[in-house]
């Protein structure tokens, strides 16, 4: 049986809808220091699967940093504490990249394994019913049409109130930690998706001190039945 024939055979069964799925749905969701991340992506993703889930549908799920350093550890053949340094927007200096490039067979330049990184969250956005929390994702996956990009933000002043509770600092010491967590943030979204450019804009923005984390998640739900994301 030729090659030609037995691909023929593999497709004939499949619906055109598999044959031709667009990428996604995928939700990005950024956040300023201080504000709900965490419990805006679980929330949505406990209401999606409750209300929306079909039989035999993907699960909507969060696409965790570990499940991301798993993979690209697994490509790149190196240890995950070897990768996790993109995450911080950080790169190599010129001499580290020379030594290393010179003392290793397993030498990998920041470039290939930015671009490793940037592939594996793409390529698992591109799988659909994922919500992706910081990790450059609205740099990432911005040309998914069927994507929708949240961020949260509230005044400075409520921020460090936020995370004075949180982690028992001090106001001067929780200050000087929400402008660099906010530094870094904004470093990683830049790192991703490049500098001087407007491709990290997001469609939709809340002030996380005015709505209760149940309010913004079924506005993003609205919107995702607007945009037909979910059905």
């Amino acid at each position: 049986m030729s090659i030609a024939l037995i691909k023929y055979l593999s497709e004939w069964g499949k619906r055109p809808s598999d044959m031709h799925k667009e990428p996604g749905p995928v939700v990005t969701i950024s956040r300023e220091m201080g504000c709900p991340g965490k419990q805006v992506s679980s929330t949505l993703i406990e209401e999606l699967n409750k209300r929306y889930r079909l039989k035999n549908e993907l699960a909507w799920r969060w696409l965790a940093k570990e499940e991301i350093l798993q993979i690209a550890s697994a490509k790149l053949g190196l240890p995950k504490e070897d990768i996790d340094y993109v995450f911080e927007a950080k790169r190599k200096g010129i001499m580290q990249e020379i030594l290393e490039s010179m003392s290793t067979k397993y030498y990998k330049s920041d470039k290939h394994i930015q671009n490793t990184v940037k592939s594996i969250i793409r390529s698992e956005a591109s799988k659909g019913h994922v919500v992706i929390l910081g990790r450059g994702g609205v740099a990432i996956t911005r040309d998914i049409p069927r994507s929708i990009h949240i961020h949260l933000e509230a005044p400075f002043e409520w921020r460090v109130l936020r995370v004075e509770e949180m982690y028992r600092f001090e106001p001067k010491e929780a200050e000087l930690y929400v402008r660099e967590i906010d530094r870094k943030r904004e470093e990683i979204r830049v790192y991703f998706g490049g500098k001087d450019t407007d491709y990290t804009r997001f469609d939709i923005t809340f002030n996380a001190m005015t709505l209760s984390v149940h309010e913004i998640v079924d506005i993003i739900i609205h919107a995702m039945e607007v945009r037909n994301l979910i059905v």
